[in-house]
This record gives structure tokens, sequence and C-alpha cells, in this order.
């Protein structure tokens, strides 16, 4: 007999109708729409990470340095941070970013020196190969986005666009200190 959680990777995923009806048995004030849109958002979402996540794996990137790699270059040119700006960005323990940086740096991706106008600070920087595996990675993410979003016309696309940031805008206005990381829940 299989152990519980073995049964349980085994088990489909109910579909969306399904998982609405047995929401509706339990909870009879579920208002189905919202409950679609919001199952939806969260299945996408989770699906969409999964995919990223086995594209940069076949560039050697971790979800994890992908999120490095990304913050340096939203940073803008030299695309240089602190390790601590960093580690706050993405909701990481100094630590944890220590040891991310340096597994990076010794990758390549990344360097690390100290600041010639304070020597206390460190800034980590990213490197020419650091910056040629995010445009990489976003190569392989645009043409995933591309196809996912095939069957929106302009008019749609721009629309889904302005719902999905309204609705962002209102999670962040009602929850500003919950950053898309969970760490206050642990």
């Amino acid at each position: 007999m299989p152990e519980p959680s073995d049964a349980a990777a085994d088990a489909a995923e109910p579909s969306l109708e399904e998982q609405i009806a047995a929401y509706q048995r339990e909870f009879q004030d579920l208002d189905p729409q919202v409950e679609q849109v919001v199952s939806a958002l969260q299945r996408l979402n989770r699906r969409m990470n999964v995919a990223y996540g086995r594209q940069t794996a076949t560039l050697g990137l971790s979800n994890a340095e992908w999120e490095v790699l990304k913050a340096l270059v939203v940073s803008g040119a030299p695309y240089e941070m602190g390790p601590g700006e960093l580690a706050k960005l993405l909701g990481l323990t100094p630590a944890a970013m220590t040891h991310r940086i340096d597994r990076m740096a010794n990758e390549g991706l990344v360097t690390r020196e100290r600041d010639e106008t304070n020597r206390v600070r460190v800034i980590v920087a990213l490197t020419h190969e650091g910056r040629e595996k995010w445009l990489e990675a976003m190569r392989l993410a645009s043409v995933f986005e591309e196809d996912l979003l095939q069957d929106l016309s302009g008019e749609e696309r721009q629309l889904l666009g302005q719902v999905l940031t309204r609705l962002l805008r209102r999670v962040e206005d009602a929850q500003p200190d919950a950053d898309g990381r969970l760490s206050d829940l642990d």
C-alpha cells in the first residue's frame, strides 16, 4: 500500500470546475466567478513558475540565481547593489544572501568587491557572463510568453494587462508589506 504522500503525488489535480464545485459544497457562500478567477490565477502562476524554472535550469541557473541577476539588471547600469540591499529586496537573510553571492561569484555571474569610497561596504556587480545568462533567460521566457498569449489579440492582451495590474495594486494597497515573499508566514 503506498504511503499517503505517494498517493497524493499520484492523484490528479481536480479541474477548476471540480474544485469550485467541491468548495461550493462545503462553503455555500462562495462566489463561483470569483473563485474561478482566483484559482485560475493561482494555477497559472504555479505552472509558469515551473516552466521558468525549467528554462533557467537549461542555462545552468537556479531560480535563486535568476532572482539576483534580475535584481541587478533592474537596478540599472552599472548593475551593482550591496548584499544587504539584495537580501532585503529578495526577502532573504544576510547569511542566505552571502551563500547565494558566493556561489554566483564562483560561477562568474557576479563579482563582489569592496567599495573604494567606503571600505566597509561591499558591492555585488553583474559580470558580462551574468548579463549574457540573463539575456538568454529573457529570450527563452519571451518565446514561452508569446506562446502563452498567442490566442489573445493585441486589445485583449492590453485589457488583460490592465485588469491584472488593477488586481495587483489592490493587493499591494491592502498588504503593503507583502512584497511577494511569505517569510512572515513561515
